[in-house]
């Protein structure tokens, strides 16, 4: 479904990324982890073209597109075929959370007002927020306004969805609901990208792992391998301090 390969990345004389490969099949619900600094949210945002990388391969749905090439005509149509979820929820504070979740679909997708309503209130019903839809952000809490970020997501009909770290902006008693929506997608198929921090989620909801440090991909495998029998030094010191963290 999406694969690349050898993703470089610079900023000024900062090497990010250093060549990653990556390959996410249909229904995978990928972990990406790291310490800070390692290059995965960065990853995260070449995959989707909100930053350009120097360098690399994507296959998407059978095209092939050079990554620091790709035209805004290319970009606009793998974006259709795609959503982002952002740890900063970024809604727009002036619109309720039906208008959050529809704005997209109507001026960028040029989806009809009504058409779009409809599918604004399918996805707030899905994430739990059905009663929420006149609210405006500051309305409601970090955990609600996330929600209606990833009902935005799925308004959008998406194939794969992008998370970068969706719960690292809230408090730790709202980061739960978050998590049980994500989980809820996963187990009915939804094919996600997940830059995270929360380590039983990646451990008991994600299919695949990629450990990410210094720009590459130190190690990968499915979520039970993973963590039950790591193989690398780096990847068995970084689930250690997980865990003395209290992260997992």
């Amino acid at each position: 479904m999406l694969e690349i390969r050898d993703v470089k990345k610079a900023f000024g004389d900062v090497q990010v990324l250093r060549g990653v490969d990556l390959e996410v099949e249909k229904g995978d619900v990928v972990a990406i982890l790291g310490s800070s600094g390692s290059g995965k949210t960065t990853l995260l945002r070449c995959i989707n073209f909100l930053e350009t990388a120097d360098g690399g391969t994507m296959v998407f749905d059978g095209e092939i597109f050079r990554m620091e090439s790709t035209s805004k005509k290319d970009i606009a149509r793998i974006r259709k075929k795609t959503a982002f979820v952002f740890q900063s929820f970024n809604l727009f504070a002036n619109k309720t959370a039906l208008q959050n979740v529809t704005e997209g679909l109507i001026v960028a997708r040029k989806t009809p007002k009504d058409q779009a309503a409809q599918l604004g209130r399918k996805a707030l019903e899905k994430v739990g927020l059905k009663d929420r839809e006149n609210h405006y952000p500051h309305q409601l809490s970090g955990g609600q306004q996330q929600r209606v970020a990833i009902a935005r997501a799925l308004a959008a009909q998406p194939e794969i969805i992008f998370f970068d770290e969706p719960t690292s902006a809230l408090d730790p008693e709202l980061i739960g609901e978050v998590l049980e929506v994500m989980r809820e997608l996963a187990q009915e198929g939804m094919t996600m990208v997940v830059v995270t921090h929360e380590m039983n989620f990646a451990k008991n909801v994600s299919t695949k792992v990629i450990f990410m440090d210094q720009g590459r991909i130190v190690e990968q495998g499915n979520s039970r391998e993973f963590f039950e029998n790591p193989r690398e030094d780096r990847t068995k010191a970084f689930l250690r301090m997980s865990t003395r963290n209290g992260e997992q």
